[in-house]
């Protein structure tokens, strides 16, 4: 199982965060890069957490990360996994985990994103095990 069968409530992009969410709906995971530092960075902002730039620019990432840290969220109508994923370009994002058996979740995990649809809006990229299809 790829696709979470609970309902994502569609996002509402800002400003900051525009080019993200058009990324996300055309299957492209966005990072902001910072031309001074060198570093990606995420969430999406306008300056450098690392270095305070303002010169940062949209890049596509890979996909590609580990899991850092994750929960199940148990008291939800229907329980999902909630996680920290460690980007290979650097940043951690929270995001969800799918497709993974609850025991088998392990920090560490090898991951790729994937877009799942949401109400109305863009899809909400989230994780699957690497190498599923």
């Amino acid at each position: 199982m790829t696709k979470t069968t609970r309902k994502i409530p569609a996002p509402t992009p800002l400003e900051d965060s525009r080019d993200f969410w058009e990324g996300a709906a055309r299957g492209e995971l966005m990072l902001k890069h910072c031309e001074a530092c060198g570093r990606a960075h995420h969430y999406p902002r306008a300056r450098c957490p690392h270095c305070f730039s303002d010169r940062t620019m949209w890049r596509q990432a890979s996909g590609r990360g580990t899991v850092y840290s994750w929960t199940i969220m148990r008291r939800a109508p229907q329980p999902y996994t909630l996680a920290y994923v460690e980007l290979d370009e650097g940043p951690r994002m929270l995001t969800n985990l799918v497709g993974f058996a609850p025991d088998a979740i392990e920090i560490g995990a090898a991951v790729e994103v994937v877009f799942e649809p949401t109400e109305g809006g863009p899809p909400v990229p989230m994780f699957r095990p690497a190498g599923h299809d």
